[in-house]
């Protein structure tokens, strides 16, 4: 089945982004919650989903019998729910080894999963092997056995400062990218609208979209890895910051200042607390210049004082930094995850103690829930960037 060009979402309104956005995210739900929920007259939201149930963006499913097979009193409750197959999406996580992308529909469900070794971190080189990761998603919609909805984009994360509204990555030190303009140039390859983000961000999206920040007043997602990135979900909306630069936790400045940091600063956060840094300090106490990461950790699991101390080290540092972060923004939650997760267990405790130590007043009451992701939801979260921005008809998806 060949794939349905891109097409516009029927929304002539802010009303009508609104309404989407509520069925979307919180639905199967009914005409009378999305009013009050929204604060917006029972009529207005009838006007605003009629276009979308005409074009197939929506369905009006009347609400299933009761056990005795009677419905409730009254007219029958007809829940809206978004069509998940009027809409297809292509998100790409790019790390310095690898491509990892997904296909979703319209609610983010992943449909195709593609994993890729990259040859070089070159920019352009990166380019063109990515142009043809994504050329081979396309191909997997166009004969998937699944119905796939017109394209309405292609989103890619990654890690650094990057400017979105341009589809810039500005500094990237894990890649070693400055100034690499993604979308201009995968755009040359591959004439579909393209969302370029920052990988963390764009986890935060995923979340508030369509995972445990759903319901949440506020949240930061904090992922602990070969980086430490942080997102934030406060006063309704993802920060983004007013330069394009926020959350990045990994930074702030409270680790050793003899320790330099892969973006050249003195005492970050990163220089004690990634898994990198973790490494080196137990290759550098044990005199093991052998270890890998995985034997740093059944070093520390088998109670190696000097594995131990590192991974002690760093719990005390994120502990700090998560306080700090919680001191200055508020939320009511902070999910931990990333590929650092899988060492957790060594850190926890420190980490917790940190915490309760630096916290002030009732920021202390903030919860801290572990969050295991793999790189398919972070390929996932750069595909949820796509779809809010569609959703919202935001400018970069005017461009291809």
């Amino acid at each position: 089945m060949p794939l349905r060009p891109h097409r516009p979402l029927p929304l002539a309104t802010p009303a009508g982004v609104e309404v989407l956005t509520k069925i979307l995210t919180q639905g199967p739900i009914p005409r009378v919650e999305i009013a009050r929920r929204t604060g917006l007259s029972q009529a207005a939201v009838t006007k605003a989903v009629a276009p979308l149930i005409e074009t197939g963006f929506v369905t009006d499913q009347s609400a299933p019998a009761d056990g005795d097979g009677q419905l409730g009193i009254g007219r029958p409750v007809s829940p809206l729910t978004v069509v998940p197959s009027s809409v297809s999406v292509i998100g790409v996580k790019v790390t310095p080894t690898s491509l990892i992308g997904v296909t979703t529909d319209f609610t983010a469900g992943i449909l195709n999963v593609r994993h890729e070794e990259l040859d070089s971190t070159d920019p352009e080189a990166v380019i063109e092997q990515l142009a043809g990761h994504v050329k081979a998603l396309i191909a997997a919609l166009k004969s998937g056995t699944a119905v796939a909805g017109p394209l309405a984009g292609i989103g890619i994360a990654v890690s650094g400062d990057v400017d979105a509204s341009h589809g810039v990555v500005r500094d990237s030190p894990l890649m070693g990218w400055r100034g690499v303009p993604v979308a201009e140039l995968l755009g040359k390859r591959v004439r579909v609208p393209i969302v370029v983000t920052n990988d963390v961000r764009a986890l935060t999206v995923a979340e508030h979209w369509f995972g445990a920040g759903v319901n949440a007043d506020s949240f930061a997602v904090v992922t602990i890895g070969s980086g430490i990135g942080c997102g934030l979900y406060i006063n309704g909306e993802v920060v983004s910051g007013a330069y394009g630069v926020s959350g990045e936790l990994g930074h702030l400045p409270l680790a050793p200042g003899d320790l330099v940091c892969t973006c050249g600063r003195r005492g970050c956060v990163e220089t004690v607390a990634s898994s990198d840094a973790i490494l080196t300090r137990t290759r550098e106490t044990t005199g093991r210049a052998d270890l890998d990461l995985a034997g740093a950790i059944k070093l520390a699991h088998e109670g190696d004082d000097h594995a131990r101390e590192a991974f002690d080290r760093a719990g005390e540092v994120i502990g700090a930094a998560l306080a700090a972060m919680v001191n200055l923004v508020g939320p009511e939650l902070v999910m931990i995850a990333g590929e650092g997760v899988a060492e957790y267990d060594l850190y926890e405790d420190r980490m917790r103690r940190a915490f309760a130590e630096h916290a002030f007043g009732a920021a202390g009451d903030c919860r801290l829930m572990l969050r295991s992701h793999t790189f398919d939801d972070w390929a996932r979260g750069a595909a949820a960037t796509v779809i809010r921005s569609y959703v919202r008809g935001e400018p970069p998806l005017e461009r291809s």
